[in-house]
Parts: structure tokens; C-alpha cells; sequence
């Protein structure tokens, strides 16, 4: 192009004025966004950092500085820059210590979020309720939640269970990629395994009657189709998907169809969007606008309230080109903005969904209250292995096991008992 020629001359004018405005627009997204999350919380539902730290450190946080460390996706700037305001710390153990160390294990990364809460409380806060992620966020601090991701952690107790409740554990991942003694993962719908329970046997059953007693959330995030309706049948609780997202959009077996995106919304529940290349791309590359495109799909077929965020940081190895940590969450936020959405849902996906489904498992929790914990343990034959004792069992070669309250008699009771919301 000559420099006497206009024509060109305006081309270039024109593509300025567009790169410009576009810019323009980008600024005002994000100014829009950060205002929006300086007041509502963003509550993402699973993060890895403590994994990392068992890895990096075992778990020794005299020797780490989360202010300075710069090889994880989370550390204390990373988690300023990206506004936020609570999260799911994954109490996570490999599916190779089942039948092994794995409640150890896990107890020890439950200790390493109260220790990292207890080392850092100008940034940290511990919570146990969705009223401590509300004044945690009045406070400026993170509020710091656990979730047990694996039902392999408990090794089939569920006096475990409830003694990681009692330790702060909000939720419980049923399983990861490997059966437990009485549910089936998420592989077993690949083919790759077969099932052992055709979903959830009668102690998974027991389980998660259990666990609406307590208050405590119901994570689908790796179960197989079949777990996922049998739980959605009897939870009179909402569930969650901590970090799962949409099928139709990436067709790989730990994110969720269309047809349960709809019982989850007939639930009250929440899917929480994962940010791992290989769930928002079924591929090794991946852009922030492909997990926008998630964000719509799922609005689209259940509606904005079913919607949060469930990154996975620091748990899998390829994230997103633009969302590389977690300090690039608000240019989602700016982009879903940009997408028309408006400022009711975009509070809703970053916090308020997650703190409505919270609070209604909290309160199936209160409403059951005076009903006596669960004792009945799990079959011996259906644990039994090398690694286990018998005692307590009077015959543990029994094949016996005695029904507990089914959901519908329990259900029942709640109405009969006045209880019932």
C-alpha cells in the first residue's frame, strides 16, 4: 500500500477504530465484572492446592510460602487477583491407597487446610457453613471449605464419615476413578471397568441417606449415569457436581448430560464447571471461550441457576489458553458479560447458586436432626480383604444385612413428625 493512497489509508483507520472499541469494550466488561464480584463471593467448588502441597512438600508448610510459591495454579496473589471469595479445598487421596492408608491419608489433608488456615488467617478463613462464606466475605478473607474427593477415603465406615464432618468436611465426592466397596465411578461407563453394583448398593444407599441427616453435600462429580439417578431419585437434598461440565458440548464421560443437567435442575442443585482441557474440549488445547460455550450450553437446557464454578486448579495438567490460574477467573466473568448475560445470573454462577443449594442442605440436615446416626456397618464379605480385621462382626462370613429407613419411609416420618419444610 502506497502512502498516497487514501484507500488504504482508511482501511487502516477502520481496523484501528475497530481494535480500539473492542478494547474499549474489554475494559468495560471487566470493570463491570470486578464490581460484581465485590459483592457477591465467588465460590469455586474444587481446588487441588492441598495435593500439591502433599507432593511438593509433604505436607510440611514450615517449608512452603504461598505468597512466593510459582509452580502450583493457586498461591495467595493468584488468589487476590482473582476475587476469591471461598473455596472447596479437595481432601483428595489416590484410588491406589483403597483397602490401604487411604483414611490416613486423608485425614492428614484435611489438616493441611486447618493448618493453612492457621498459618495465613490474614488471607484464610475456615468455614463449615454457608453462613461462614458470607461473613468470611465480609471479612476480605477466603473462606476455606473442605471436600473429600473419593468414597474410597472412607473405607467403607460411616462413623469416618461423620468424623470427617465433624473435622469440616462439607462434601464427599462418591467416588473418583475407581469403584469403592459400594458404588461404581464414572469409568464403568466407559467400558473400561466393569460395574460391581449396578450403582449404588444397599450400604451406598444407607450412605446417602446418611448423608442428608448430616447436612453434608452429595458430589456426582465421578459417578457413573446410573449413581447419578438413583441418588437424584432418594436425596431429599439437592447435589452438586463439583467439577464436572456439559456433555453435548465435550461428550467424555465425567461431564454431565443433558437429560441429568435437567433432574439436577428439577433438584435445585448446581453443576459446577470444570476448567481441564480434556472436559471443555475433549482435546489437548483449549480457550477461555470454550468454557463459556459450557456456561451457555447449560443455561440454555437448565437455566443459569443450576450454574457454578468447579475450576479443578491444580489438579489436572492443561487448563485453558486465557484461564492459566486462578487469577484469570474475572475475564470469564467479562466474557459471560460480554455473552449478554445479566447481572442476577452472573451473581448466581460465582456464588449465589452455590449458597442456595447450601443452605437447603443444611437445612434437610436441621429438619433431621433427632434422627439417630446410622450404625449399621457394611457386610464384611463385601470389604473383606488382607488389610481388614473382623471385629465386631459376631459371624463374618454372614451374607446378612438388615434394610435400613428407605427414603420414602424416611420422608414419610418427616411429614408424619411435622418436620418437613
Amino acid at each position: 500500500m502506497l502512502l498516497g493512497d487514501s484507500a488504504g489509508w482508511r482501511v487502516v483507520l477502520c481496523l484501528m477504530s475497530y481494535v480500539l472499541s473492542v478494547a474499549g469494550d474489554q475494559d468495560t466488561h471487566m470493570t463491570h465484572a470486578l464490581r460484581l464480584m465485590s459483592e457477591t463471593p465467588l465460590i469455586d467448588g474444587h481446588n487441588d492446592l492441598p495435593w500439591q502441597l502433599r507432593m511438593k512438600f509433604n505436607n510440611q508448610l514450615s517449608n512452603v510460602d504461598l505468597y512466593t510459591l510459582n509452580n502450583t495454579h493457586t498461591n495467595i496473589p493468584k488468589i487476590r487477583e482473582g476475587r476469591l471469595g471461598a473455596q472447596f479445598w479437595s481432601a483428595y487421596v489416590p484410588c491406589e491407597s483403597q483397602y490401604k492408608d487411604a483414611v490416613r491419608q486423608t485425614l492428614e489433608q484435611i489438616d493441611v487446610v486447618h493448618r493453612m488456615c492457621q498459618k495465613y488467617p490474614e488471607v484464610f478463613m475456615f468455614a463449615a457453613s454457608s453462613q461462614d462464606i458470607v461473613e468470611a466475605f465480609a471479612q476480605n478473607k477466603t473462606a476455606s471449605l473442605i471436600g473429600v474427593e473419593g468414597g474410597h477415603s472412607l473405607d467403607s465406615s460411616l462413623g469416618t464419615l461423620r468424623t470427617m464432618y465433624q473435622l469440616g468436611a462439607r462434601y464427599l465426592t462418591l467416588t473418583h476413578s475407581c469403584n469403592t466397596p459400594w458404588a461404581d465411578n464414572w469409568l464403568v461407563d466407559t467400558g473400561f471397568e466393569p460395574s460391581q453394583h449396578n450403582g449404588l448398593s444397599e450400604f451406598g444407599k444407607q450412605l446417602i441417606v446418611e448423608m442428608n441427616r448430616l447436612g453434608m453435600l452429595i458430589d456426582l462429580a465421578h459417578v457413573t449415569e446410573k449413581v447419578m439417578d438413583q441418588v437424584l431419585d432418594m436425596s431429599l437434598a439437592p447435589v452438586i457436581f463439583s467439577h464436572s461440565s456439559a456433555y453435548t458440548i465435550c461428550p467424555h464421560k465425567r461431564n454431565v448430560p443433558d437429560r441429568i443437567l435437567k433432574r439436577v435442575r428439577d433438584k435445585q442443585g448446581i453443576v459446577m464447571i470444570n476448567f481441564y482441557n480434556d472436559y471443555v474440549t475433549c482435546s489437548k488445547t483449549a480457550y477461555l471461550s470454550n468454557v463459556s460455550d459450557h456456561f451457555d450450553h447449560i443455561r440454555s437446557v437448565a437455566g443459569a441457576g443450576i450454574i457454578g464454578f468447579g475450576g479443578d486448579y491444580d489438579g489436572v495438567g492443561r487448563v485453558p489458553v486465557g484461564f492459566e490460574d486462578v487469577s484469570k477467573v474475572p475475564g470469564l466473568v467479562a466474557e459471560l458479560l460480554r455473552r449478554g448475560w445479566n447481572d442476577t445470573e452472573i451473581k448466581g454462577v460465582f456464588g449465589d447458586n452455590l449458597l442456595r443449594v447450601f443452605r437447603e442442605v443444611e437445612k434437610v440436615g436441621n429438619n433431621l436432626r433427632d434422627f439417630h446416626p446410622d450404625d449399621l456397618p457394611i457386610p464384611y464379605f463385601e470389604v473383606k480383604n488382607t488389610c481388614r480385621t473382623s471385629y465386631g462382626y459376631p459371624d463374618p462370613d454372614s451374607g446378612g444385612h438388615v434394610l435400613t429407613l428407605s427414603p420414602l419411609a424416611l420422608l414419610l416420618a418427616l411429614v408424619l413428625g411435622g418436620l418437613a419444610a
